[in-house]
């Protein structure tokens, strides 16, 4: 997380926290020009086409325009419109116009791509955007957090992100997690009012903050400040907060700054060595220039785009929505992924198995006070008090609640005082965590009424307790404290009290569940528990799921090791149980240190810490709003499945964006040395600059099909990383293939047919895009070609160019691009070379892959 904690001290100093804070809810309303019952429709549109979107990131979707300049704003690219520009002046009108036309052509192709692919994540985004309850006309209503405007009025529950700086009408027991604003690590509890006198942010108890969320309670606010106006967003904003790179985008990087190196280092040398042999200085510049265009991998960016965004539509039909595309990559890597045992391998449906006294006997009292506390409760929301609720009707008229001190996951407990109507006086009822309700209690009531000693009692309270475990039930401690005089609570209150027994729920394992877990660790991804349910509960439901011999670590023992530690133990345990919110953060960050490429899936507030922490992050749909923000990643259905599939169609993509990169430093990059190395002993430059610009499209235009290529079985069943040496040693080993079948071109075409200067650079250019056509079906497997079924567009495509770039020399076009018709014999020399060609490469592939066949 990024706390900037000093950052709004500096705010505060410089006097620059919005004046709001110190106006009456009256004032305030009457200075945002809103209502208690909302804004009018028609007003809040106005707002924000006038004062713009809630987000504190600049919008990407209407800059289609800056989208199409982007493929243009390569220097090599402005440098060369330059030059043929130039050329229009000095009246070479069709060379320029032809390499103009080139280059649009390339950039629309591009942009056409890249702009179909942003739509299409676009509209899957929107299938999880974040919602916020605002009231509209008087009516609640459910909009995007990006269309609130200043003076909305917002409603808030336990999970909901404050979606702007607030101030509040009404609260109900409200505490807010501020810690990505203060670093505090507690929430801070929030009422109505007014405090002039205190101006710490942290201490303005009746604002709320864009960026932080609801722990527990609820509340209605008044929106004051929306976007880059938040005291959130200028701090982002001076702070350039953006998210970390992913391994991808690393990766990316260091092969762009290495192809940047030795094209620069080519491009100066040719061109030096093309003035030196007094070649035309202007047309050696365009030579130079297009060398370079061929070189860079100019539609990467664009590859990668359609590439990641055809996986995120992929994985969108299997029920994975994809917030963040470069968290693919780190998807499909993912090799252990952390999660809580509820709703992935249990059914994630709580259920009541019975309510037991201290002595191990039902009782409906017992039940009867753990129903008042689950009716009652307004804090944090959860399926325990669901299934409680549901469990059996029980007439409660007659109790009246009187002040709540609500559930924190420090405490683990969560008390109600109530007006008894039986003896006319006070009852709290605190229900919990077994050990969090043991530790305040001084009292226990048996099964006859009477009430002693707890002490008397402690062993057979917590031998029940692990007898209840062993079976797989979870088990709730539930107390009470009677003839209370303060018709309020606080947490000092919940100290003498009388514990009156448990309530056990139960959570049965997934149908599936056991083979799921071993599909996943056979691909490679090994799954480990994290759950804050007892050791004696997370055994037994590894033990039904046929998983006996499982190594399991508790909090408890977590916290005796250190940081060195825990990254040396953590690969060899397969449940952490009984683990606090704040250790699931520890857990990952050992997992990650130790090398590993970590996921992690979680639904609920306490799981946020764990999901920053994580290399891909996962939610589900029906998660809270500050879960489903914090993921990369987000499942429309809670189950491994529905991962699984996620997982395999990640890798798919990686694999498919992996096939440019390799197809890129393959015959294109050979073909381009080869011409670097030609232009040195021939007497004319081996190919015009237009002719370079359409070589590098012609060969560009099957890859930009890639994305719908089919993927081998093989490239799925692991976890696969970016490997720069890898690339490297590809790089050389297709590349030096390449070039050696180009020169046996240039030496056929000279030594055997004689060719002239049109003739030599038409028969280049057919077997230059010919051979880096056909070679895309070689390297695209690691399989022999005949053995692996490309994609049905690449074929076409491929097929395509194959058939255009025999009939070019022989169409219209010939003449205006430098070509002429060729005879028989130069076509046949082309076809025994480009055969050889592609049979040697699947020769040098074998022998490649059968070096690392580890990789």
């Amino acid at each position: 997380m990024v706390f900037f904690k000093n950052r709004l001290k500096q705010n505060e100093a410089a006097g620059k926290v919005s004046s709001f804070w110190n106006l009456s809810q009256e004032q305030l309303l009457s200075q945002l020009k809103s209502t208690p019952a909302g804004l009018k429709e028609s007003e809040a549109k106005e707002r924000l086409v006038k004062n713009g979107s809630n987000s504190i990131l600049d919008k990407k979707e209407n800059n289609t325009f800056g989208l199409l300049l982007s493929q243009f704003k390569s220097p090599i690219i402005m440098i060369l419109i330059f030059a043929t520009l130039l050329s229009f002046y000095l009246r070479d009108i069709v060379d320029a116009g032809i390499i103009l036309a080139i280059i649009l052509i390339s950039g629309l192709l591009s942009f056409w791509q890249e702009n179909s692919a942003n739509n299409a994540v676009a509209k899957l985004l929107n299938m999880v955007s974040i919602k916020a309850d605002v009231l509209r006309d008087n009516q609640e209503t459910s909009i995007s957090v990006e269309q609130i405007v200043s003076g909305d009025i917002i409603m808030l529950k336990a999970g909901d992100i404050i979606p702007a700086d607030c101030l509040l009408l009404q609260s109900n027991i409200l505490f807010v997690d501020e810690s990505t604003l203060t670093g505090e690590t507690y929430p801070v509890e929030k009422e109505v009012g007014v405090l002039p006198e205190q101006t710490g942010l942290s201490q303005r108890n009746n604002s709320l903050w864009m960026g932080t969320h609801v722990v527990s309670g609820s509340a209605t606010a008044v929106v004051a400040n929306t976007g880059k106006s938040t005291e959130f967003g200028e701090i982002s904003e001076r702070l350039m907060v953006k998210p970390a790179e992913t391994e991808f985008e690393k990766g990316i990087r260091s092969f762009g700054f290495l192809l940047m190196k030795i094209t620069g280092v080519l491009v100066v040398s040719i061109f030096g060595i093309n003035v030196v042999l007094q070649r035309p200085l202007l047309e050696s510049f365009l030579f130079s220039l297009a060398l370079a265009v061929g070189l860079t991998p100019q539609l990467l960016p664009a590859i990668i785009s359609i590439n990641l965004s055809h996986g995120a539509k992929k994985m969108a039909k299997d029920k994975v929505i994809v917030k963040r595309l470069a968290s693919i990559e780190n998807f499909g890597s993912m090799d252990i992924l952390c999660s809580d045992k509820t709703g992935t391998i249990t059914d994630g449906i709580v259920k009541i198995q019975a309510a037991y006294d201290a002595q191990g006997n039902e009782r409906e009292k017992v039940f009867l006070y753990a129903y008042l506390n689950a009716s009652f409760e307004t804090g944090f929301l959860n399926p325990i008090d669901d299934a409680i609720r549901s469990f059996k009707k029980l007439d409660i008229g007659g109790y009246k609640k009187l002040d709540e001190e609500p559930y924190d996951f420090t405490r683990k407990r969560l008390s109600i005082l109530f007006e008894n109507p039986e003896i006319k006086d006070y009852i709290m009822i605190t229900k919990g965590a077994l050990k969090n309700v043991l530790a305040v209690c001084t009292k226990v009531e048996l099964s006859d009424g009477t009430v002693t000693d707890i002490a008397a009692q402690q062993a057979n309270i917590e031998r029940l307790y692990e007898d209840y475990s062993s079976h797989g039930y979870r088990t709730l401690g539930v107390a009470y404290k009677d003839n209370c005089r303060d018709p309020l609570i606080e947490r000092d209150h919940e100290t003498d009290m009388t514990f009156l027994g448990f309530i056990s729920l139960f959570d049965p394992p997934k149908q599936g569940a056991s083979e799921t877990i071993k599909t996943l660790k056979k691909y490679g991804v090994d799954l480990k528990i994290i759950t804050g349910d007892n050791k004696l509960i997370a055994a037994n439901v590894m033990q039904q799921l046929g998983f006996s011999d499982c190594r399991i670590m508790t909090g408890n023992e977590l916290i005796e090791l250190s940081d060195t530690e825990l990254i040396a133990k953590t690969p060899d345990i397969d449940v952490f149980a009984e683990v606090e919110p704040n250790q699931k953060e520890r857990i990952i960050i050992a997992l990650r240190k130790a090398g590993f490429v970590v996921g992690y899936i979680g639904d609920g507030i306490n799981d946020v810490s764990g999901l920053h922490a994580a290399d891909v992050s996962i939610s589900v749909e029906s998660a809270v709003d500050v879960a489903k923000e914090a993921a990369d990643i987000v499942l429309l259905e809670k189950n491994l499945d529905v991962l699984i599939n996620g997982v395999l169609s990640g890798r798919i993509t990686f694999a498919n964006t992996m096939k440019y990169i390799f197809m890129a430093t393959s015959a294109n990059f050979g073909n381009m040395f080869s011409m670097a190395g030609a232009s040195l002993f021939l007497s004319f430059l081996p190919l015009l600059p237009k002719q370079v610009l359409l070589t590098n499209l012609l060969t560009d235009f099957p890859e930009m099909t890639i994305a719908t290529d089919t993927v081998d079985d093989e490239m799925t069943q692991k976890p696969r990383r970016w490997d720069m040496g890898f690339i490297r040693r590809f790089m050389m080993t297709f590349g030096l293939i390449s070039s050696i079948f180009d020169y046996l071109t240039f030496g056929a075409l000279l030594f055997i047919a004689h060719a002239t200067q049109i003739q030599f650079r038409t028969g280049w250019f057919m077997e230059s895009v010919i051979s880096a056509s056909l070679i895309v079906l070689v390297i695209r497997s690691r399989k022999p070609f005949f053995k692996s079924r490309p994609g049905k567009y690449l074929v076409l495509a491929t097929s395509a160019i194959f058939v255009a770039t025999l009939l070019l020399p022989y169409s219209p076009l010939a003449g205006p691009l430098g070509f002429e018709a060729l005879p028989p014999l130069f076509i046949g020399m082309i076809g025994v070379i480009v055969a050889l060609y592609i049979l040697t490469a699947e020769i040098g592939k074998r022998i490649f892959y059968s070096r690392i066949k580890n990789r």
